[in-house]
């Protein structure tokens, strides 16, 4: 049998979060009101890091990276989810799901190499800060983030397009809310375990790698602070690493579970949970997270918020 007899299948039918009418509507609201809250956070980061010359820094210009690149990876999946949550088709062409196939997987894989370079800047600031202004440099900070954006969005490129190519002959449906590597996988009509082994050692490597890598990057960055004589030095470079820790523990603790962990034994309800958690509810805390206990950008952003009534007041 050709290829062209078997590849029948021209769209995917996402199930979502199956249910009553009802309890669609009160996701849809939920998952709207996290999305505007993600959007109006990282927005508001990359405006204080643009309009404010003391945060024109590289630890400000990798965090204005960081938000710019998740306003895109919630892009990615949120507004397809809120379409499915009042459709009652739930499809979505072959061409789109591979390419928020892509998208999702590349801006993710961009994701842990951008929070690596955070966790090396961080290490420079506080293990070297005589030799960080002139190692941490604008061009050499801008060509680690290109690398980044990079290295991120060629990783999948390959394996994601192989799987492309393979024979999908029908059901065509998804029982997510996103094109994943598992459910696409699950509907080929041909066997070729192969690919979904190197899809799967590739995730792995990167995840473990980056992850490992920023645990020991820290490791250094905490026998440096516990060596600082002052508390004040010792509360700063904590405030300063510690919601970045937060960051990458909420991050790699559930991309973990999804593809490095063994997930035959979770249900698709947990699947899709773990997913929302990384990829919808995290970047709505991040800017929470990095601005809590930073001084710098808690005024910057009350200047963009009430930037008007401020320079009015004084």
């Amino acid at each position: 049998m050709n290829k062209s007899q078997v590849s029948t299948v021209t769209y995917f039918v996402l199930l979502g979060f199956p249910g009553p009418w009802n309890i669609q509507i009160t996701l849809f609201s939920l998952i709207l009101l996290v999305y505007v809250i993600t959007l109006t956070g990282n927005m508001a980061i990359i405006c204080a890091v643009r309009w404010n010359q003391q945060l024109h820094t590289p630890m400000y210009m990798f965090l204005a990276n960081f938000s710019f690149l998740e306003i895109w990876y919630v892009t990615c999946t949120v507004p397809n989810m809120l379409v499915n949550f009042l459709s009652k088709t739930k499809t979505m062409p072959f061409s789109g799901c591979f390419a928020q196939f892509y998208f999702f997987f590349s801006l993710g894989t961009t994701e842990c190499f951008l929070l690596c370079a955070m966790a090396y800047d961080r290490y420079l600031a506080i293990c070297f800060p005589l030799h960080y202004p002139s190692i941490m440099t604008r061009q050499f900070c801008s060509i680690l983030l290109s690398l980044c954006w990079i290295i991120g969005f060629f990783v999948y490129l390959i394996p994601i397009f192989f799987i492309s190519q393979l024979s999908f002959c029908g059901p065509n449906i998804i029982d997510h809310f996103l094109c994943d590597v598992d459910p696409l996988m699950a509907l080929t009509c041909t066997q070729t375990p192969v690919v979904k082994h190197v899809f799967y050692s590739i995730s792995t490597l990167i995840i473990v790698l980056t992850g490992l890598y920023i645990l020991g990057s820290y490791a250094l960055v905490l026998r440096a602070v516990l060596q600082v004589p002052s508390s004040d030095g010792r509360q700063k470079a904590f405030s300063t690493c510690g919601s970045h820790l937060l960051v990458v523990s909420l991050f790699y603790g559930t991309i973990m579970v999804m593809y490095v962990s063994p997930t035959s034994g979770n249900s698709v309800a947990m699947h899709k949970i773990i997913t929302v958690i990384y990829s919808v509810v995290t970047p709505a805390l991040n800017p929470f997270i990095y601005s809590l206990r930073n001084k710098d950008m808690k005024y910057a952003l009350r200047h963009v918020f009430f930037g008007k009534r401020i320079m009015q007041n004084s």
